[in-house]
């Protein structure tokens, strides 16, 4: 179960359970060089081309979670898996939707440092199979001498698998940021551009409106979620701020955005 050998290197990965023309619009506002790549079936994944960790002084899971939080927050029911690793550690985040974000870690000799209950969470949160795929992940959460943490985070693919996803040739957890930018590139992943927040938010509701949220957009329901993004995301635009972290800082700044032009939103689509 091996994945490498030798120190582990420090990079991440993001997983989105949608497709690239959803996912984009609100990529494009984290203000990070990433690319974007279909990844199976209403799955993408972006593959960062920078190494924000390494000037800012935050550790890569927090820089990775926060991205993720940012990039699920805003259209419910869009669930965006972090996988991040380095040379002690490794693991994943799960964000959907304005639910507490839940997690897994591993040492990175492959000892499982993590609840078993934040695994079953994962699971049902994805809408896993909660017999079959609850079944397959257990074992990642207990000990194994043959594992490291990159190898467990390729049983955490596996699994995920089952529900569509299909990484790019080549594109594994465990491997270093410059390889997964590279192999990404070889397989046609689109760079992205940044975005104006209004041109980006307009998108992304376009996105939105023909989807669950999309009774949400106008009337009543609308004032009252954009009056919930608000009430959210100006305390954490604050705190990421405050921490200088700017993966929080943009998940904060899009839910603000959200909850703005929500309360806007038959001026701005009549304009």
């Amino acid at each position: 179960m091996n994945a490498t050998s030798g120190p582990h290197p420090t990079g991440a990965l993001l997983l989105c359970r949608a497709d690239p023309t959803a996912v984009r619009p609100l990529a494009r506002l984290l203000g990070e060089q990433l690319l974007l790549a279909p990844a199976g079936e209403e799955w993408s994944v972006l593959v960062p081309e920078g190494k924000p960790w390494l000037h800012g002084g935050e550790p890569v899971e927090q820089v990775v979670t926060g991205w993720a939080t940012a990039l699920a927050v805003p259209a419910a029911g869009r669930p965006v898996v972090a996988f991040w690793w380095d040379r002690d550690r490794a693991g994943f985040t799960l964000a959907a939707g304005f639910r507490r974000t839940v997690g897994y870690t591993w040492l990175a000799g492959g000892t499982p440092v993590g609840e078993d209950e934040a695994m079953r969470t994962f699971a049902a949160r994805l809408a896993l199979d909660p017999v079959l795929d609850v079944q397959a992940l257990e074992p990642l959460t207990e000990p194994d001498p043959d594992a490291d943490a990159p190898g467990r985070l390729l049983g955490v693919v596996a699994v995920l698998g089952r529900a569509g996803l299909a990484l790019p040739a080549g594109l594994h957890p465990g491997e270093s940021a410059d390889r997964l930018r590279s192999v990404a590139l070889a397989q046609g992943a689109e760079q992205l551009e940044g975005a104006g927040w209004r041109d980006a938010v307009r998108a992304e509701l376009d996105v939105v409106e023909g989807g669950p949220l999309g009774p949400y957009l106008r009337g009543p329901r609308a004032r009252v979620l954009g009056g919930a993004q608000l009430a959210a995301g100006v305390p954490l635009l604050l705190w990421g701020i405050g921490r200088r972290s700017g993966g929080w800082a943009a998940a904060g700044a899009l839910l603000v955005a959200h909850g703005a032009f929500g309360l806007v939103y038959d001026r701005l689509r009549e304009g």
